[in-house]
């Protein structure tokens, strides 16, 4: 069975305490843990792409768990969540798909708690610390706008080119000062992936 070759993880919280000189109290919180993974098919065609999903579902609960660990939350407590893969030169964008597979993504409901929602994601490819925006949105309800975001991360050293950068990022609220409308996390029923 195939197993993440990784280099190294990096952990990041981002912590907004006020935002157009309002105070945000309490401040919103938004965690992202990043792993940098051998990509076993850089630079040749595989049809066959099975491992790149198991190495996903490994990643998923790996990554999902460090994230609420940094926030130092319980997992009940988070209220949103994404996820993203950067892929070196060498790779494909398809190698991005295999890993960010539904799969990884019954461990990081696990590591929320639930999950109800899809959970966002974006796939990209470029150089070694080329941004990635990881996609955020409600983890029980997609209809919560309030949570509608995204975090950016990057790691100065990846992805090389024979590796893939994968990203999870998991949040304690949503937006600093929301005012679009929609339905509230409080409102959140949690049922369908919806409401």
């Amino acid at each position: 069975m195939a197993q993440a070759n990784i280099r190294k993880i990096v952990t990041v919280v981002e912590e907004v305490r006020s935002e157009i000189g309002r105070e945000i109290s309490p401040p919103t919180r938004r965690a992202a843990a990043i792993a940098v993974i051998a990509n076993p098919f850089a630079g040749r065609y595989v049809e066959d792409i099975e491992d790149l999903m198991v190495i996903g579902e490994e990643l998923g609960g790996l990554l999902g768990d460090a994230a609420v660990r940094a926030l130092g939350i319980r997992p009940d407590q988070a209220q949103s969540y994404g996820k993203a893969a950067l892929v070196g030169e060498n790779g494909e964008l398809e190698h991005a798909a295999a890993i960010l597979h539904p799969r990884l993504g019954k461990p990081l409901r696990a590591a929320v708690e639930k999950g109800a929602a899809l959970v966002p994601s974006n796939k990209k490819r470029g150089p070694m610390g080329h941004p990635l925006d990881v996609p955020l949105g409600h983890k029980d309800a997609a209809y919560v706008r309030s949570h509608f975001d995204g975090m950016e991360v990057r790691v100065n050293d990846a992805p090389r080119a024979d590796e893939i950068l994968v990203a999870v990022a998991v949040t304690d609220s949503g937006r600093p000062l929301p005012r679009v409308g929609g339905l509230t996390h409080e409102e959140a029923e949690g049922k369908d992936g919806l409401r």
